[in-house]
């Protein structure tokens, strides 16, 4: 056989874990000699199947954080400034705005080009304004069923219109995308303008926001539905091997134009090392190489054994990691592993289907629901206190934030709750069915999930069942309007409690981002007018007048906001986390002879 084709051959390695009082066979790949020495590689974990790599349908932070490499946008947020700070990535600068702030016109930067494919016919393939129009008239494609919808919808002239012509259309062949949008302009190879049906500042945030990246129809057109498996993007890696179900790898982009590290951030970010690489060409690594471990025990095993080069923190393993005051154990630390903590701009709940004909239409059921979870003691079981109460769906990261919120909210109340539940009853001619809670997961920590629910339903006399399935098959039903209830959550795309209140306008239903499928034409008269204004303290005021109405309505019940707490190795460097941006591999450097030199016992 080739000493080539020898070097590519894939391995298998299976190992026993004995953890959390299990064991787990763990299989993962090594190649024979086929990564070279000379390469330098991060190795990344993603904790859910990966269903597509097409920015345009993607909504999800593990599918986010691998097709970020790949795809970029008109613009970004700076990697080390605090508050976040838009910056051009694709853009040249920031837009132009007319007077009314509804025109925006924005220079494209010359010299990018899409990753060298077939598709292209062996030409190199330059990045102009036209692809933006394609991609967001793509978007706008009813048959195209993309769950980014919600970004553009109502807000750019003449594009719904684009979208009630596809309506028309037999099949996504049929659209001809040549057809004009009014709010869609090429004013020349470079320059791109865009009208806006009324001002909306959020503009800005979405256009950093991945569904919004550039992609070329050339690829579209050759790989058809297949596009999901051949992503063709302008960022600095790029598909190399997809095994489903196993891992991802990417290499770096020949054709990646020139980009830098910054050469400016905070004040604390030179004594902490942060600006060591300042004006230097990204990326750092050669290669990325993403595993999906979907149990905790392995993901664990892995990152102490250094065979991944950052990590969160396992509930179980929680005590090993953190010592009181929630600092590192001096074992940890000792192996030269650091510990970042911060404030997650994120939400997560137990979901309503406002459709569903039991709990649409009984409120009092909804609130009793609401009642009968301890947040605090969830809180403390599933998260190791890393996390604070949610009393509403902004969270206290964001501006606008109510720090009165908890006294508009439903507090943990059993007797509350079962005087709630005989309302229920009486609405529903006396008795309540079982009630269904769609869970994302089937493993060990989803089931430990789902005990507690049975158990604090069952403290209001109500019924509960837990249907566990994986997390493709939990999208589809969810964009199938297929549960009655579900949990879930949602991480900010941009730092904007704007963000937050979309997942309740009446236009985002599933399979847009309102998986409540709550409609309440009041809420989307003050949800539209908020939208549409600058940040001032009055927008904060109909922000927290939206809140308190989605609270006594109660399509959710809210759980907690997040606080994370991240692991990371001494051979990582520029590890600063960023909670809006997912494309973070090309500012990481890998100091390969640390990583050749640790050793865990």
């Amino acid at each position: 056989m080739d000493n080539l084709v020898l070097k590519r051959i894939i391995k298998t390695l299976t190992i026993t874990v004995l953890a959390g009082g299990g064991i787990y066979v763990l299989s993962f790949l090594l190649r024979s000699g086929g990564i070279p020495e000379n390469e330098v590689v991060i190795y990344s974990a993603i904790g859910s199947k990966i269903d597509s790599l097409d920015p345009g349908n993607i909504g999800d932070t593990s599918s986010s954080s691998v097709a970020s490499q790949i795809f970029e946008c008109l613009y970004d947020y700076h990697y080390l400034k605090r508050p976040y700070q838009v910056i051009p990535q694709l853009a040249e600068g920031l837009p132009s705005v007319s007077e009314d702030g509804k025109v925006y016109t924005i220079r494209i930067k010359q010299g990018i080009y899409f990753t060298d494919d077939p598709c292209f016919e062996g030409q190199r393939r330059e990045l102009t304004a036209a692809d933006f129009i394609y991609s967001w008239k793509r978007l706008a494609n009813i048959k195209y069923l993309s769950r980014n919808w919600w970004v553009f919808d109502g807000k750019i002239d003449g594009l719904d219109d684009f979208r009630e012509y596809t309506k028309s259309c037999k099949s996504m062949d049929e659209v001809d995308y040549s057809r004009p949008v009014q709010g869609l302009q090429a004013l020349d190879k470079y320059t791109l303008q865009i009208t806006l049906t009324k001002p909306w500042p959020q503009i800005l945030y979405l256009l950093a926001h991945l569904p919004t990246a550039p992609v070329a129809k050339e690829a579209i057109d050759y790989y058809g539905k297949s596009i999901i498996n051949h992503p063709i993007g302008t960022g600095p890696f790029v598909l190399d091997k997809w095994n489903r179900g196993s891992y991802i790898e990417m290499v770096r982009n020949k054709c990646f134009h020139d980009e830098f590290y910054p050469s400016e951030g905070q004040p604390e970010d030179l004594e902490n090392g942060y600006l060591a690489d300042a004006g230097k060409k990204l990326p750092f690594a050669d290669r990325l190489f993403f595993m999906l471990i979907q149990e905790d025990p392995p993901m664990w095993f892995l990152f102490l054994q250094g065979k991944l080069d950052a990590s969160g923190i396992p509930k179980d393993n929680f005590q090993q990691a953190i010592q009181e005051g929630q600092t590192l154990s001096r074992e940890l630390a000792e192996k030269g592993i650091t510990l970042k903590t911060f404030r997650n701009p994120s939400t997560y709940w137990i979901g309503f289907n406002m459709e569903d004909p039991l709990l649409g239409s009984n409120k009092p059921l909804r609130q009793a629901i609401a009642c009968c979870i301890d947040k605090k003691r969830y809180i403390d079981l599933f998260t190791n206190n890393r996390a604070e109460v949610a009393d509403g769906f902004i969270p206290p990261l964001m501006k606008s934030y109510d720090p009165d919120i908890k006294e508009k909210g439903f507090g943990f109340d059993i007797e509350r709750g079962k005087k709630l539940v005989e309302q229920a009853k009486q609405l529903n001619q006396g008795s309540l069915p079982v009630l269904t809670l769609a869970m994302p997961s089937t493993d060990v920590v989803a089931r430990q999930y789902g005990q507690f629910y049975k158990k604090s339903f069952k403290e209001i006399g109500l019924e509960l069942e837990v249907d566990y399935m994986d997390w493709p098959t939990y999208l589809g039903k969810m964009h199938q309007k297929d549960f009655q209830m579900f949990q879930s959550g949602w991480v900010a795309d941009y730092p904007d409690a704007e963000n937050f209140l979309q997942l309740f306008y009446g236009k985002n239903v599933s399979p847009g981002p309102n998986n409540f499928n709550y409609v309440d034409p009041e809420f989307d008269k003050l949800y539209e007018r908020a939208s549409a204004m600058l940040d001032t303290p009055e927008r904060t005021q109909l922000y927290r007048q939206a809140e308190a109405m989605i609270i006594e309505e109660c399509p959710a019940v809210f759980l907690l906001h997040g606080v994370a707490f991240t692991l990371h190795h001494s051979w990582v460097e520029n590890y600063k986390p960023n909670t809006f941006q997912y494309g973070l591999s090309k500012f990481r450097r890998i100091d390969v002879e640390k990583r050749k030199a640790y050793r865990y016992k």
